[in-house]
């Protein structure tokens, strides 16, 4: 069993349920050609680094899935991706025991951008600490006042 991670580039002129039904029916040929869909991301729309097709701008998808029954199976999504005129790019890559890992722990929320979260016991405790006040800053002192000279008379 090996696990793959196939990311491929949708042309964002499409509308949104075209865009999405296409991530949608290369989930499905995965799953008729045989393989066990683990995880879809889609990562939304992202400047390319040069143009495509005289497009800026695609919708990203990643789709990793298992490839247990069909050797060929690969070779049959990237012909049919490479058939699509709605896909831009795409790059199928087998994983390794340390991309597997990686993948596991972004999706649970130990890798990337998601917020810490703080358990309801650590709010609890946070709650009661008492609330540390600044201590006033002292008052800047006047400049000295210059004694006014008596002119005599």
């Amino acid at each position: 069993m090996r696990n793959h991670e196939v990311t491929f580039i949708v042309d964002p002129v499409l509308s949104g349920d075209e865009i999405k039904a296409t991530a949608k029916s290369y989930g499905e040929l995965l799953v008729k050609e045989g393989a066990k869909i683990i995880n879809t991301d889609e990562m939304g729309l992202r400047q390319l680094a040069y143009p495509i097709k005289r497009r800026t701008t695609g919708i990203y998808y990643c789709i990793e899935f298992n490839n247990a029954s069909k050797p060929d199976l690969i070779s049959n999504v990237e012909l049919a991706m490479r058939r699509d005129e709605r896909i831009m790019r795409f790059l199928t890559v087998a994983l390794d025991k340390y991309g597997i890992k990686y993948n596991e722990d972004k999706r649970n929320g130990k890798i990337g951008k998601a917020k810490k979260k703080i358990s309801i016991a650590a709010q609890a405790a946070k709650a009661k600490e008492p609330v540390k006040k600044a201590a006033p800053k002292p008052k800047p002192t006047p400049p000295p006042v210059e004694a006014k000279k008596e002119e005599e008379e």
